[in-house]
């Protein structure tokens, strides 16, 4: 019996020091892409979204993001993405009366990878709750659109939120961003989070500060590579290259591990996709 209790010891204290010497498994690699669409603008002419919207989805399914967070998606751009995107699951309302109308903040998602827990909106002003009112001294009413998600293979949450800050209002910009903070802290406190969007801001300025003393990190900044341009907007290539700004974004909890970040510059047929480059982030969240 000694004898027995003795190998079945031994068997175990091998078996803890295999386990312990095994490396821990890698994250699964994850891909997040933020793109300002445009809206549905018939002062566009030859760049209005009737020609540009199957390049659109046709870019998207290249790159084949994970993640995909879009802005000024007016409801007819949205039919026409859930329509030419069927692999993904999109989320979203308008910003005017949080049902159809005004422009979405949707969040895609691959379907194949991921099952929605939860999801929600809430506008970007001081009664959060309340849809089509402007917050602070912000120039229109804006939106955010959030979704919690669970990977398929192992069972792992992660929270994505996906918003458009004011053009103007800078008040409104740093607010904005401390709401976003205070609702992660409220829906999910102690889960990994994605947050994309169009800032409306440089990479110095405060809102994106504000962002980053929160806890989060801009994976523009802590990617590993980095490809492309230094700025996003280029008003359908019209804008001079001195003017032209970084306002879209990928932050991610610290500790991300963030391998590839990429501004995207394709323009198939010499035809702009939008008056916004898409970026395009590799990650892994521990």
């Amino acid at each position: 019996m000694k004898y027995i209790t003795l190998i079945i010891c031994t068997c175990s204290i091998l078996f803890l020091y295999s386990c312990k010497d095994q490396p821990a498994q890698e994250a699964q690699p994850l891909k997040v892409m933020t793109f300002n669409i445009r809206l549905d603008a018939p002062s566009d002419g030859p760049n209005n979204w009737k020609y540009r919207k199957d390049d659109v989805c046709k870019m998207i399914a290249y790159y084949q993001p994970d993640l995909l967070g879009m802005q000024e998606v007016c409801h007819n751009q949205m039919e026409d993405l859930k329509q030419g995107l069927p692999q993904y699951t999109a989320l979203g309302v308008g910003r005017d009366d949080g049902k159809e109308a005004g422009e979405y903040c949707p969040v895609f998602f691959n379907s194949q990878r991921f099952i929605l827990i939860e999801y929600g909106n809430f506008a970007l002003n001081e009664t959060p709750e309340t849809f089509g009112v402007r917050g602070w001294d912000a120039s229109y009413n804006r939106i955010t659109t959030w979704a919690v998600l669970q990977e398929k293979s192992n069972g792992k949450k992660i929270v994505f939120f996906n918003t458009h800050l004011d053009n103007d209002g800078r008040v409104a910009r740093k607010e904005s961003a401390r709401l976003i903070l205070s609702k992660i802290k409220e829906i999910v406190p102690d889960m990994p989070a994605v947050i994309t969007g169009d800032f409306n801001c440089t990479p110095d300025e405060e809102p994106l500060q504000t962002l980053e003393g929160g806890g989060m990190q801009n994976a523009s900044e802590v990617a590993a590579i980095a490809y492309g341009p230094s700025w996003s907007f280029h008003d359908f290539g019209q804008l001079p290259l001195e003017e032209r700004m970084l306002l879209d974004y990928v932050f991610v909890t610290h500790g991300t591990k963030v391998d590839r970040y990429r501004v995207i510059q394709d323009t198939p047929d010499n035809v702009y996709l939008s008056d916004h480059y898409p970026v395009l982030v590799d990650l892994r969240m521990n």
